[in-house]
């Protein structure tokens, strides 16, 4: 009863202050504890980088987020269209989020096809800020509004906020001497004015990041900046926007330390920079541009300053032939690509199989098959990289699960490569990659010591005394070969992709040699020390949730919306795919019911299944997009109940 009457006071209170803002002309401030924004418009519209922008400043004032970029494939889609509508979604909060959201809270749809497109994932009550001066009846035709969804009332359960954004932009830079088509291009800072309005975000980066972007074009810069002013400017003055916003920084999220915002991509080319230095190496990349890999090309062609070689090859297969090059010349060598590029690199990591040596082959996975969907996502590329090559072929496989962890998975990657002489996969996807979060930039002191001792001479005893070098004598612990430069003196050895005799890496064409070769490759990766798997359990559920790779974010969401509700469930999530981690089949052993959601129909639930004849459950969705944690908590509730 005091609890109730106390909160009926702060009600009156809170009327008698908000008549009082509203009579000195002062607009009322809300506390959230998080939103979701979605930007969408045309693919031209620039929508990425309003999104990318309003991130970086979101990032800088201490919320945590996540982010969901969504892009079509064409290079340039028709304007107006459904196929061609880019989207950029952005969820902070003052705690500690795992996901980009399920369900915008607020839409800025920059023409009717971005409206169509996404109003269907609003819930109801949501804003939606749309650019009134798109809505013209030829543009509204073109995707299928017979009458105008602004008038009609089909809006109705939404608060709709109609802004003639390109003419506010448009007047806004009538100073500057742009054509008309050229101050409209600025309508997406406007509309990035308006929302830092709304959400009391800071607007000095946004600001020097245009005056870096168009240093060659001031008077781009400055018009762009005032474009971006003009918008808070209409949010603080005009009476359709009574309300703005605050999401407190998430202090309780972050342990101590140095934060910045950074996307999967970017944690990955920074894991591969980090592991060539701690490994004492330069780095090398024999790459092929593809989507949505292509990204680390771009940003490790940047830092030659770090001994970073990368190499723009005319093909897939050109790629890794360099990159495998690179290795037996004793460089830390990477190859980029997606799921169309694994298939023709094939045969050469079956030679870096087969010649054991140290090549990260990392795998942006994005929906196929074939050319299939270059700008989404999917995990369907397990399979591929466990068994897809031609003989026995067995080739160590870690996944990250967030874009952050992208880091440490290069390293984690780069360490069993140079430790146990082997190609490695490492499974990023296009959510992922082009996903972002807030990324603790780690102390050197807590970097991974990945040195490596190169052969320096002989290394095996003869019948007759004397002394030479064997290529394939083997560590007793790793079983790794030895690494030897060209051109040292003494350690002159055969290489090629035909069967070695064992030792000397003679070419051998005997049943037995190749039998315990074949069998030695597969023994080597099975012996690779990796961590014990993590459950974490806090009731002793009879419910385990296995995971790997990026569903992290949505199962762990889920999982929480279930304890809160108050089922047992366990989780588990796995980084190291092949080998598993020792104590997996124990782990599966202690559940009733093991349940492993999958961006795609089942291939890491074959493997379990496989290996430990546990009867696995799949949940399974490849629609190109990131699993959705309230759909995943119903669907582990039925699981659990069922």
């Amino acid at each position: 009863m005091t609890s109730q009457v106390s909160s009926q006071a702060e009600q009156a209170d809170g009327a008698v202050v908000g008549e009082q803002r509203k009579a000195a002309g002062v607009k009322d401030v809300r506390r959230l504890d998080r939103v979701i924004i979605r930007f969408a418009g045309d693919s031209g519209d620039g929508m990425q980088l309003t999104g990318d922008r309003f991130t970086s400043e979101t990032a800088s004032f201490g919320n945590d987020l996540s982010t969901l970029p969504n892009f079509p494939a064409e290079i340039r889609a028709p304007a107006g269209t459904l196929p061609g509508v880019s989207s950029f979604q952005l969820h902070f909060a003052d705690h500690d989020i795992l996901t980009p959201g399920d369900a915008p809270n607020v839409l800025v749809a920059m023409n009717p096809a971005a409206l169509k497109a996404n109003v269907g994932d609003l819930p109801r009550g949501a804003e939606i800020i749309v650019n009134t001066d798109e809505f013209t009846k030829r543009a509204m035709q073109k995707v299928g509004y017979a009458t105008s969804p602004l008038e009609d009332g089909s809006l109705d359960g939404y608060h709709l906020h109609p802004v003639p954004l390109t003419t506010l932009t448009v007047e806004a830079l009538k100073e500057f001497d742009l054509t008309r088509k050229e101050a409209e291009r600025s309508k997406n800072m406007f509309a990035l004015g308006l929302l830092s309005w709304m959400y009391h975000r800071p607007t000095e980066g946004t600001e020097k990041f245009l005056r870096s972007k168009f240093a060659k074009k001031p008077d781009i810069a400055t018009a762009n900046i005032a474009a971006f002013r003009a918008g808070w400017n209409f949010g603080e003055t005009t009476e359709d926007f009574a309300v703005s916003y605050e999401v407190a920084p998430a202090v309780k999220a972050f342990p101590v330390g140095t934060y910045r915002n950074i996307s999967g991509n970017l944690a990955l080319s920074y894991g591969l920079i980090a592991a060539s230095k701690q490994a004492d190496l330069p780095l090398f990349l024999g790459s092929y541009p593809i989507t949505p890999a292509s990204d680390i090309l771009h940003e490790l062609s940047k830092h030659k300053n770090f001994g970073v070689r990368t190499f723009q090859a005319e093909d897939e297969i050109a790629g890794i032939g360099a990159a495998l090059g690179a290795a037996f010349g004793g460089s830390l060598a990477v190859t980029t690509t997606s799921g169309p590029g694994v298939a023709l690199k094939s045969e050469t990591i079956g030679l870096a199989v087969s010649l054991e040596l140290p090549l990260l082959v990392v795998d942006i996975q994005r929906g196929g098959p074939s050319t299939g969907l270059p700008t989404k996502t999917e995990q369907a590329d397990l399979l591929q990289a466990m068994f897809g090559r031609n003989g026995e072929a067995p080739v160590p496989v870690i996944a990250p699960r967030t874009p952050a962890d992208c880091f440490d998975a290069a390293l984690e990657a780069a360490r069993i490569a140079l430790t146990y002489r082997t190609p490695v996969f490492l499974l990023s996807d296009g959510y992922l990659a082009n996903g972002s979060e807030p990324w603790r930039i780690p102390e050197l002191d807590e970097l991974p010591d990945l040195g490596v001792q190169f052969a320096q001479g002989p290394n095996h005893t003869l019948e007759d005394g004397s002394e030479a070098f064997w290529p394939y004598k083997r560590d007793p612990q790793t079983l790794a070969r030895p690494w030897a430069i060209p051109g040292t003196p003494g350690l002159e050895h055969r290489i090629g992709g035909i069967e070695k005799q064992d030792g000397t890496g003679n070419i051998s064409y005997d049943p037995a040699n190749h039998d315990f070769m074949v069998r030695t490759r597969q023994a080597k990766v099975d012996g690779i020390e990796v961590p014990d798997l993590e459950v974490d359990d806090p009731h002793e559920a009879s419910t385990l949730v296995l995971g790997w790779g990026s569903t992290y974010g949505p199962i762990t969401a889920a999982v929480r919306r279930l304890r809160t509700a108050g089922r047992s469930v366990a989780q588990a999530h796995l980084r190291h795919l092949n080998p598993f981690p020792r104590n997996l089949g124990t782990v599966l052993q202690r559940y009733d019911k093991v349940v492993i959601p999958e961006m795609n129909l089942g291939q890491l639930a074959t493997l379990i299944r496989a290996k430990y004849l546990v009867d696995a459950h799949s949940y399974n969705q490849v629609n190109g997009m990131p699993f959705k944690a309230e759909q995943l908590a119903t669907a582990l509730k039925e699981a659990i109940d069922g």
